[in-house]
């Protein structure tokens, strides 16, 4: 191999390396036992991890939205009275009603649509979907590019047009038309997912003055996101925010070079998403597996032409749509992504929302403190009469294994 492919390869590399960081957060940082466990011995317990905890493995009945640009939306809608996840009693039996999430007899004219985050998909909001299901009907969608869905028409033609905030809200309508296109809405997303919510807001406040019964905002920002140092110090950020460009330029033009350089780091990258997506020190090794798999299934030229869109989004005066009616507004108080101080910006704003920091929890709070967040959740469903009245979430939305 001569020295300029060699350089090339390194190049691209550290390019993979450091769009991998951008796609679990941004930073440095390797677990020591990375450094010490052989790489088969992690393999075989990678493998051990994904067949032990199957968390994404719910699905509903599928659907596709198209966009306005022509691109495929997968969406997958589960209804009231479906089954309960694997190893859970059905809506039917005595055990599910002692444990029912919220009492419920008949079904609510409502649907709940959640909206994953970047390099995330639906199943991102796993425990939510089993401890919602057959209780409440609700939409789970795949943002462009990401999980099932089409590769983004407009950024894979000859023109590549860059993904906005705006360009997801319009997916998110088109969704909301093909999957709900009537009653009351909930709508629940998570990190890029909200700031999708508020794109919605801003081009289609109609939808949100006529049929918005609900809001849950988590671990989300409406804006200056370019201000997030990601727990680096000074120097690391800048340095960071020097090196993007030229990654971002790689990126177009070398992205199977990236891949070969982001896998051959991706131990690394593992020790980068667990620290970037969780805080706490007890999270299930089979849920950071989980996030893991998630994030590395978004190809590298997709994390690329996503990342611009976030220095520019700025949706803060369009919130005020969502004054209206109950929102929640919810983040973990060692989010390294989204500050948990940019959910309290968000909540001044709206002054009357329910502002929730969950101790100890990460970006990825919903996998990290499911029950916190379902519970709260519930409490948004029965505050906007969704359901009749709100009980302890039980082992729906726990990660705790039966009998454990």
């Amino acid at each position: 191999m001569s020295d300029t492919s060699t350089g090339n390869w390194r190049r691209a590399g550290i390019a993979g390396a450091a769009l991998g960081v951008i796609a679990a957060g941004a930073a440095a940082g390797v677990a020591v036992e990375r450094l010490t466990v052989g790489r088969s011995l992690r393999r075989k317990a990678q493998l051990a991890l994904d067949v032990t905890g199957p968390y994404g493995a719910l699905r509903g009945t599928p659907g596709r939205a198209t966009a306005d640009d022509g691109t495929q939306l997968y969406y997958e809608t589960d209804e009231i009275g479906d089954p309960a996840p694997p190893g859970e009693p059905g809506p039917g039996t005595a055990a599910t009603r002692r444990r029912r999430l919220f009492g419920r007899k008949r079904p609510a004219p409502v649907t709940v649509v959640f909206s994953h985050g970047y390099c995330l998909n639906q199943d991102s909001w796993h425990f939510q979907r089993a401890a919602l299901r057959g209780l409440v009907r609700t939409v789970h969608w795949d943002q462009r590019s990401h999980g099932r869905s089409a590769r983004g028409a407009s950024q894979s033609g000859p023109d590549r047009v860059p993904v906005s905030i705006d360009r997801l809200g319009r997916d998110l309508k088109a969704v909301i038309d093909a999957a709900a296109p009537e009653g009351p809405l909930v709508l629940v997303g998570h990190s890029m997912g909200g700031m999708t919510m508020m794109a919605l807001a801003h081009q289609f406040p109609e939808l949100i003055r006529d049929r918005v019964v609900g809001v849950a905002l988590v671990g989300t920002s409406s804006g200056r996101l370019g201000e997030v140092d990601y727990g680096l110090p000074v120097a690391g950020v800048n340095a960071v925010r020097r090196v993007l460009p030229g990654v971002l330029r790689a990126l177009g033009s070398q992205t199977e070079l990236v891949e070969r350089g982001r896998r051959a780091t991706a131990d690394l990258f593992a020790g980068l998403i667990k620290r970037y997506s969780f805080s706490s020190k007890e999270v299930d090794p089979a849920v950071a597996r989980f996030a893991e798999r998630m994030i590395e299934s978004t190809p590298i030229d997709v994390v690329a032409e996503f990342y611009p869109a976030f220095d520019e989004h700025d949706k803060a005066a369009d919130l005020a749509a969502f004054r209206a009616v109950p929102v929640l507004v919810l983040a973990g108080d060692r989010d390294l992504v989204t500050p948990s101080t940019h959910s309290e910006a968000i909540a001044d704003l709206l002054p009357d929302a329910e502002l929730v920091i969950v101790p100890d929890a990460g970006h990825l709070v919903m996998l990290e403190h499911p029950e916190a967040v379902t519970d709260r959740l519930a409490d948004l469903l029965a505050r906007v009469g969704a359901v009749p009245s709100a009980a302890n979430v039980g082992p729906y939305g726990s990660t705790a294994q039966p009998g454990g």
